[in-house]
């Protein structure tokens, strides 16, 4: 009661009082007429009357809001850090929750006011604690006296072991390698360290099966052939399964000195035809506006890499026609120096001609059987070619290939089909003898 006392007096002194003089003050200046309105506006008893309701009003809008300011109410601050304090030398705590949820509780005022002041710890002393389980209670220091509060846990069970370490050998992992330019390749990856001590308990150290330093290409600035440093270079554990685990490591970070390199290889651009063109027609010329594309990939690859090959369809095709051609990159090559090429057949009469001695080889044979054609003059055979006069007058029997495939086939013999094939695209190779006999025995 003395404090709403204490609030009628103020309104008393600093609303009704100063708002009273106010009208009087008005009501004088005002010059009297015959209109009723002003006649009553003009009298000081009209005026205090008015200015006792709008006190009245005033007081009731303070009374409630004082009324609401006062009543209790609830806020959650959520994932506040949980600070502990043991021997981090000596132990490993498992257990413990990285953040806690503390709900408190009080008036609007003071809840608006713990709001604004910086949060206080939450803590948890294990400083004397042995090794073993053991329940501990976590504590807050609150900035609010008149404020009540609730920690989310406030008890937890945590689990106290005495620390091992153990040294370790520090792998390589890359990602985001294709933010790398496709240009360029690395070579080779080089840390300031080449081993880890981990520290945990005696378990998870078990249960680590590697350390990599995970070489995030995206971290790195501007890469470029030679040598780039990347510093910070974070350590991860992980177990067989992959999966990623919670041990400390000193260093926990490295620096990587990375090599990289820019390998490259001229190649040919080869085309291949797939199809005939129409009876009595053949392709004289193929025409490419490419004839050399640069490759780029790892040495490895370029060594084995000795052409790129297109395929053009010209089944059934009557008329010289242009081709675009998209080039693909074959596996392993990162970057071609064209991608596009404008490729011109040229058909012109066909022709026919016959060459010999063709040598006759087989394919495929397991390696624990041997292999004889069976036949007179079985090791050689003839082979027809047809396309244009100009082009196949040039061919011999040293650029013709004759074969039998002996994939899958066992002792005993058999007749297999002879397959032809020749370097220029623009040539039809068919053998005369379609089949061989091949016997087959064991070593």
């Amino acid at each position: 009661m003395k404090f709403i006392r204490e609030i009628i007096k103020f309104i008393d002194k600093k609303i009704i009082i100063p708002i009273t003089r106010f009208f009087v003050f008005i009501g004088e200046k005002i010059k009297l007429t015959d209109k009723p309105l002003e006649r009553s506006l003009s009298k000081k008893s009209s005026m205090i009357i008015l200015s006792l309701v709008l006190a009245v009003i005033i007081f009731f809008i303070v009374d409630r809001r004082n009324a609401t300011l006062l009543e209790k109410n609830a806020e959650v601050l959520y994932n506040v850090p949980l600070n502990a304090t043991y021997n981090n030398e000596e132990y490993v705590i498992e257990g413990l929750p990285k953040t806690v949820d503390i709900t408190l509780i009080g008036t609007k005022a003071n809840l608006y006011l713990a709001k604004q002041l910086p949060t206080q710890d939450v803590t948890v002393d294990l400083s004397d604690l042995k090794p073993g389980v053991h329940k501990v209670n976590l504590k807050y220091k609150q900035s609010i006296t008149s404020v009540e509060y609730k920690l989310d846990p406030s008890v937890v069970t945590v689990v106290v072991n005495n620390k091992q370490s153990e040294t370790r050998e520090i792998g390589v992992d890359t990602v985001n390698l294709d933010k790398l330019d496709s240009k360029l390749s690395i070579s080779k990856i080089k840390l300031d360290s080449d081993e880890v001590i981990i520290k945990g308990t005696s378990e998870n150290i078990a249960n680590v099966s590697a350390i990599k330093a995970l070489i995030d290409i995206k971290e790195m600035v501007d890469p470029k052939s030679g040598s780039n440093i990347l510093r910070d270079v974070a350590l991860i554990a992980y177990d067989s399964k992959g999966n990623k685990m919670n041990v400390e490591m000193v260093p926990s970070k490295v620096t990587a000195t990375i090599d990289i390199e820019s390998p490259s290889k001229e190649v040919p651009l080869k085309i291949q035809t797939t199809g005939n063109v129409v009876f009595g027609k053949a392709i004289r010329e193929i025409n490419s506006n490419v004839q050399k594309l640069t490759i780029y990939g790892d040495s490895k690859t370029l060594e084995s890499t000795n052409s790129i090959v297109v395929k053009l369809d010209v089944n059934n095709l009557k008329n010289d026609k242009d081709y675009t051609v998209t080039i693909k990159k074959p596996t392993g090559i990162r970057e071609i120096s064209q991608k596009v090429a404008n490729i011109k057949i040229t058909l012109d009469d066909e022709s026919t001609t016959e060459i010999s001695g063709v040598r006759l080889s087989y394919i495929n044979l397991n390696s624990n059987y041997t292999a004889q054609l069976i036949g007179e003059n079985n090791t050689e055979i003839s082979v027809i070619l047809k396309g244009v006069e100009s082009v196949i007058k040039n061919i011999d029997s040293t650029k013709v290939e004759a074969y039998v495939d002996l994939e899958g086939l066992g002792v005993g013999e058999h007749k297999v089909k002879i397959k032809v094939k020749g370097d220029d695209s623009r040539v039809n190779y068919e053998s005369k003898v379609t089949e061989a006999t091949i016997k087959i025995a064991e070593k």
